[in-house]
């Protein structure tokens, strides 16, 4: 007997529906999978059968063939067990085959029937939601549900093990559909660090306002201890809250890899903050080292990731970030397809400027020739450090200002300046897709919107004279300088808004 069902399997970020047709016949037990299934997919025969048995139904014992079309795509996971188990139950006249066609399935299942969480139920939602004459309703793990909930249209059914599935096939609404109140979600975001914590460096939170305001990539020099790390984990809460369309696409990408919001409502509201140690490999930063999925780059999309110590990461992990910082996107072709992931985040780096990190340091003498100076510092290619737009110092703390009774400004009011100087380029950009800040601009729009002063013209030449910068660091220049003119509330950009930028690019040319 021939029985059909629906799941879904996933292919990065996105997700494509599987019908499994499941095939039972007279002749000696055994299971045939076809439809090009990993091995993790294969193995699922030996778990469903546990699963039916410690289930209370009879596993049949028949030649079984399972096949999971399209039959060109590669399938892997566990996410089709409760599909498949579900299946041979109605091709062996245990449940009413009918009762399926309404449903969509995922899970995998343990022996005794639990069913286990998945990865990708969001993308999953969201392609049944885009699928047209697909049914809305989705059983899937309860620790999913939230998840597929996200998604209006669908109709997400958590279930607890196998035998809560076969009762919801019976009384359909024994389970109501998880809904999440998503206004609610997005509302209340705290962060656990506050700029308010952090004594001195004025000039150093004042730089990473200007990065903040305009999404401009940012690398820190100091000696140790000086507060580079404490700087950064700071840095997402002045960056303005994500819109609805932002969490989602975070969620989606986290959502594919298993890792599922640990709130209620299933919703990643954060902006992220990834800070890799610099024994990553450069598949694991870019994303996939058999099958493309999301690398730390992707899972930062919309967010920070900071690099502590750059000079330490390998040199072709560092030049893994090239193409995003300029394309906003990655791609990335393993042996089994090539897949194109978001990756629109803001860089933030920090290092010392030699291997003992004293070398700037006016207190602390420098045990480092000038040989290992510039090889430490030649690990960071050009190509790269073009592509940070601000460079800052951050220099030792002084003691006076360790005990300062004074209250230094809190994350809330910085963040009030970011947002709107972040209101000013939305309106700016709006009906421009994809760009949605200073940094993103491309020459074209660079033209267009950072309009300077003959005076700032006059500045910036011989800046560029004097310190040779790059045609690339000339445009970073014009993104900071229209991003610090925006803070200031100026149309135009003035010549103290270029003298600041520059400032801002000029600590590279005396280390490197």
């Amino acid at each position: 007997m021939l029985s059909k069902i629906l799941s879904y399997g996933l292919s990065g970020i996105e997700a494509y529906a599987v019908e499994i047709e499941v095939d039972l016949k007279p002749g000696l037990p055994s299971v045939n999978f076809v439809g090009l299934p990993d091995q993790a997919t294969k193995e699922s025969k030996d778990r469903i059968k546990c699963a039916i048995n410690n289930s209370g139904f009879q596993y049949p014992c028949d030649r079984i063939t399972v096949n999971l079309a399209p039959a060109d795509i590669p399938k892997s996971g566990p996410v089709f067990d409760l599909a498949i188990a579900l299946g041979i139950l109605a091709s062996s006249s245990q449940i009413n085959k009918e009762c399926l066609k309404d449903f969509a399935f995922l899970g995998e299942l343990s022996l005794d029937g639990t069913i286990r969480p998945i990865k990708g139920a969001l993308p999953i939602a969201m392609a049944m939601r885009d699928k047209k004459n697909s049914s809305p309703k989705l059983i899937l793990p309860e620790a999913n549900a939230p998840e597929a909930g996200l998604i209006e249209e669908i109709q997400a059914l958590g279930v607890k093990n196998l035998k809560e599935v076969i009762h919801l096939l019976s009384e359909q609404d024994a389970i109501t559909p998880t809904k999440i109140n998503i206004k609610e979600a997005m509302q209340n975001i705290a962060y656990p660090f506050d700029f308010q914590e952090v004594k001195g460096q004025n000039l150093s939170k004042r730089a990473l306002e200007v990065a903040a305001a305009g999404s401009h990539n940012v690398i820190m020099i100091g000696p140790p201890g000086s507060g580079k790390t404490m700087l950064a984990k700071r840095i997402p809460s002045i960056i303005p809250d994500m819109t609805l369309e932002e969490a989602i696409e975070i969620t989606r990408i986290h959502s594919s890899l298993g890792v599922a919001a640990q709130t209620a409502s299933g919703l990643l509201t954060k902006r992220p903050f990834l800070a890799p140690h610099h024994s990553i490999s450069d598949a694991a930063m870019a994303g996939g080292s058999r099958i493309p999925q999301p690398g730390e780059i992707s899972l930062a999309h919309n967010g920070v990731l900071f690099l502590d110590e750059l000079p330490e990461f390998k040199r072709n992990v560092l030049e893994a970030l090239r193409q995003p910082l300029e394309e906003g996107r990655i791609r990335i072709s393993r042996i089994h397809k090539s897949l194109s992931f978001p990756a629109k985040f803001m860089l933030v780096a920090a290092m010392n400027p030699c291997p003992c990190g004293y070398y700037t340091d006016p207190r602390k003498q420098c045990r480092c020739n000038t040989t290992k100076i510039e090889r430490y510092l030649s690990k960071i290619s050009g190509p790269l450090l073009d592509r940070i737009d601000i460079h800052i110092e951050v220099p030792a703390i002084k003691y006076k200002e360790l005990v300062s009774q004074d209250n230094p400004e809190s994350s809330a009011l910085i963040k009030e300046r970011v947002k709107k100087a972040r209101n000013i380029q939305l309106k700016r950009f709006s009906g421009l897709e994809g760009i949605f800040a200073n940094s993103h601009m491309n020459h074209k729009q660079i033209k267009k919107y950072c309009v300077i002063t003959p005076e700032a013209q006059d500045l910036l030449k011989a800046a560029i004279e004097e310190l040779g910068f790059s045609a690339r660091a000339y445009d970073k220049i014009l993104k900071v300088s229209r991003t610090i003119a925006d803070l200031d509330g100026s149309e135009d950009i003035q010549a103290e808004h270029v003298s600041e930028a520059i400032q801002y690019r000029s600590l590279d040319r005396q280390l490197f």
